[in-house]
């Protein structure tokens, strides 16, 4: 068995509402608490995006040391770590895009390069790249590092297409409907699985993002302003509660026979 979980439609509910925790989360943290997008932001050579990439990138790397030393699936674990994942790659990707000024173009392009560079380096070493095979550390290594690049990619994408005119609430249709045309792929052509497995996962992220900016930016700017901290802790408990009442069990191990889409 593996220790990552089976990937069915509960998976992919409970990811979307990560990702869009992550987003509102990461800007609760590095916006609201650190004011980065306060009139005295940098001052003093303090940037909030920078400070809360160390802050989330602090946990995650725990939580990945955590996940990978366990000796069985463990959903809490796993859920927590993908949640510091999505958080980590939101300040990481705002840090990229806004501090370091490389724009929502470039910082898309930088990213999109270390997914492929992770997913290649994954291959070339055991062969696979299929979360069916994450059943030993270097596996879960190379999945960790590849979520964590494509939650960052993700969240670069969101930003970039909610900023143009499609703004959050067309960014959300348009990160779904590409969702759509993702599980149509699934159900009715014969593309490979893992290929559409990581295409769908990159998509989640831009999708929560905009969700998460939808939710908690300002009325004038097309968003709800909601509360970043009130809106993320709805989102943690609706997360708790889908795992306890959605069944978590592990992926099989493909020497298993077992029909996992990934």
């Amino acid at each position: 068995m593996t220790k990552v979980p089976a990937v069915t439609l509960g998976f992919w509910i409970i990811k979307i509402l990560a990702t869009t925790l992550g987003e509102t989360g990461g800007d609760a943290v590095s916006m609201s608490w650190l004011g980065e997008t306060t009139p005295e932001a940098g001052q003093g050579g303090f940037n909030g995006y920078l400070v809360g990439s160390a802050i989330f990138g602090a946990l995650l790397i725990v939580l990945v040391w955590a996940q990978i030393g366990a000796r069985k699936f463990n959903p809490w674990l796993y859920w927590a770590t993908i949640v510091a994942s999505t958080t980590a790659g939101t300040t990481l990707a705002d840090f990229a895009t806004r501090s370091i000024g490389i724009g929502y173009a470039g910082g898309s392009a930088l990213l999109l390069a270390l997914v492929l560079l992770s997913l290649l380096a994954w291959y070339r070493a055991t062969g696979t790249i299929s979360v069916r095979s994450v059943v030993s550390p270097r596996e879960e290594t190379f999945y960790w590092v590849t979520i964590t690049f494509s939650q960052t990619l993700g969240t670069a994408l969101g930003d970039w297409i909610a900023d143009s005119s499609f703004g959050y609430g067309g960014g959300a249709l348009f990160f779904g409907a590409l969702l759509a045309m993702v599980a149509a792929a699934y159900f009715w052509t014969r593309l490979g699985h893992v290929l559409l497995f990581w295409i769908a996962f990159i998509l989640t992220r831009p999708l929560g993002a905009t969700i998460g900016d939808f939710l908690d930016k300002p009325l004038a700017d097309g968003g709800l302003s909601l509360s970043r901290p009130l809106a993320s802790m709805v989102l943690a408990v609706a997360i708790v509660a889908l795992v306890r009442l959605i069944p978590q069990r592990p992926g099989e191990h493909p020497g298993h026979g077992g029909s996992n889409a990934a």
